[in-house]
């Protein structure tokens, strides 16, 4: 668990202002989940950029790829075997303006 950031007992879940939201999953490997976070701003700020547009889909799309392999959406990491755990971090995950 990071330091700094309010944990449920059980570990599932941060704590912010009151409010529960489901924590990365413990088992990434510090490096793909730097990446897999870095991923992430990057569609975030996409989304901003690409709002009110045809190709806002597509940043919110990448926005929700990253957060399932980060385990904070999709299927819970606590009901994954470690395998279906690391397929799913590991899975390959397009970047803003890489491929389109």
């Amino acid at each position: 668990m990071r330091e700094g950031v309010e944990h449920t007992e059980d570990g599932r879940f941060v704590v912010v202002d009151g409010r529960r939201w489901r924590a990365t999953d413990p088992l990434i490997p510090d490096e793909r989940r730097a990446e897999l976070q870095r991923v992430l701003m990057a569609w975030r700020r996409d989304v901003r950029r690409t709002k009110g547009t045809d190709e806002e889909r597509t940043s919110r799309d990448g926005v929700q790829a990253a957060k399932v392999a980060l385990g904070e959406r999709g299927t819970p990491w606590w009901e994954q075997s470690e395998e279906e755990r690391r397929a799913r971090w590991e899975a390959e995950l397009g970047e803003p303006g890489v491929g389109r």
